[in-house]
């Protein structure tokens, strides 16, 4: 079930909130339970096996963040970590890499190994990396071990962030669990930004990936002219970012409307000056969860010498590309991303952005975005060559004008919505004037009522994150 369907506005969400905020049970115990257990139902729609693997992670997860508490500061807490990890990490590789590996491992040895084809539970990733960070934290002292099994379900099930993240770290929500406050004014800011984060999704996004497709999708029979490619990478980048930062958005507003307050997961990334920023903009929670988790218990950038921190950043890059997905592509994006960081905290540009660092930043992006959609290495390589010169059908083509006619409106709004106009006029305008909040709901109600017609309508409406 994702959210930017009408089962879901109209007839799931309304029943869960019905519930939940029933006059006749009010206690915290009864809105935990009823919370998960609709958290429960919601991924068993789309995954009715599967279901049962996120279960066993949430009572596997339990379980180890009890034993971690009980071997606290004693030798067995080191093995209870080592056990967290590697069962982990194993579930993931077993579903969502174990095919790739065997698949290279033939094509590298000429053998003939055959493995069942096991498909990817939705969402497996992001629930993934919550369940170890519930064990780690209490580890580190960032939140107490939960006694009850429901309370770990919920803060790994918790549907709002379930499939598409954030990631949301235990430490941030373990007191949040047992007390958040769920209050009007918190339901009313939750339902603006989920309408918000519907908009970008449903408007924007996947209007931009029928032209993104378009162009991804001919580079398998024919050059593109040099026009064409660029706005094929341009329209999946802004789709990438419309797509992703509109589920968050929506997630944040319904965490809100339960009491929940979640981390911000985008902070306008396409403004960034140099890649080291736009990596502190782009999926926050992914890139501090590999920071924290990773990087700096590796050492981070305090170690002895300059070749251990460029090992350091290596292995979070190369981990980051593996994390997306099960192909060369992602890996390839990981590493061009370490070899640019790399270079930028070696030079200190990191800190001290050249002339025209929009420009150098956007261009590094877009690239690795065409490396990250393509659906193999030789055809990411065959698309960047025609964004170049190399090998393109000319400078413009038919394709061109066809797409810019379609798509050029709501490329152009997509556009200016990368720029935080919002933050100056929030600076500069008192919300509680009854002409601003008319406006706010007026708006509101726009793109809530445009959003639910193309829905109705039946358009283009992808789920990006599978693989991830």
């Amino acid at each position: 079930m994702l959210f930017s369907t009408t089962i879901f506005l109209f007839v799931f969400l309304p029943l869960v909130l019905a519930v939940y905020y029933n006059p006749i049970i009010r206690s915290r115990q009864f809105r935990n339970v009823f919370l998960l257990l609709a958290s429960i139902f919601f991924y068993a729609w789309g995954e009715p096996f599967y279901v049962l693997l996120m279960l066993l992670s949430i009572v596997v997860n339990w379980g180890l963040g009890l034993l971690v508490d009980r071997f606290r500061n004693r030798p067995g807490e080191k093995a209870v970590l080592i056990v967290t990890v590697v069962y982990n990490l194993g579930v993931l590789f077993l579903f969502k890499y174990l095919n790739f590996t065997v698949n290279n491992l033939n094509l590298l040895f000429r053998s003939d190994i055959r493995v069942p084809q096991i498909a990817l539970p939705v969402g497996i990733s992001f629930y993934t990396f919550q369940a170890m960070s519930y064990v780690l934290d209490v580890h580190r002292g960032k939140g107490e071990a939960q006694k009850n099994p429901l309370n770990v379900g919920l803060y790994i099930a918790l549907f709002p962030q379930l499939i598409a993240g954030p990631i949301v770290r235990y430490e941030t929500v373990a007191w949040q669990i047992g007390h958040r406050q769920e209050t009007l004014h918190g339901f009313y800011e939750g339902i603006l930004r989920f309408i918000y984060g519907l908009g970008k999704k449903i408007l924007l996004a996947n209007t931009l990936a029928l032209g993104a497709d378009a162009c991804f999708g001919a580079i398998a029979e024919r050059n593109l002219s040099f026009g064409a490619a660029w706005l094929g990478a341009i329209f999946y980048s802004l789709q990438i970012l419309f797509d992703f930062s509109g589920y968050s958005d929506m997630a944040i507003g319904l965490g809100k409307m339960f009491g929940f307050e979640f981390l911000e997961n985008f902070n306008y990334p396409y403004i960034s000056r140099t890649v080291t920023e736009f990596w502190r903009r782009w999926h926050i929670s992914l890139s501090s969860w590999f920071r924290d988790y990773v990087y700096i218990p590796l050492g981070g950038s305090r170690v002895s010498s300059r070749a251990r921190h460029i090992f350091n950043l290596f292995v979070v890059w190369l981990l980051t590309g593996i994390w997306h997905g099960a192909n060369w592509t992602f890996i390839l994006w990981g590493l061009m991303y370490f070899v640019v960081l790399t270079i930028e905290k070696m030079s200190g540009r990191d800190k001290k952005p050249l002339l025209f660092s929009r420009v150098y930043t956007l261009i590094i992006v877009i690239v690795g975005w065409t490396i990250f959609r393509s659906d193999n290495l030789t055809l990411a390589l065959k698309y960047i060559g025609n964004m170049f010169g190399v090998g393109c059908a000319g400078f413009a083509d038919a394709s061109c004008a066809l797409y810019l006619k379609e798509y050029g409106v709501y490329l152009a709004a997509a556009i200016l919505a990368c720029i935080p106009w919002g933050q100056v006029l929030a600076k500069k305008v008192d919300r509680s004037k009854p002409w601003v909040q008319t406006g706010i709901h007026l708006a509101a109600f726009v793109v809530f009522a445009l959003a639910v017609t193309y829905m109705v309508k039946g358009t283009y409406n992808p789920f990006i994150y599978f693989t991830f």
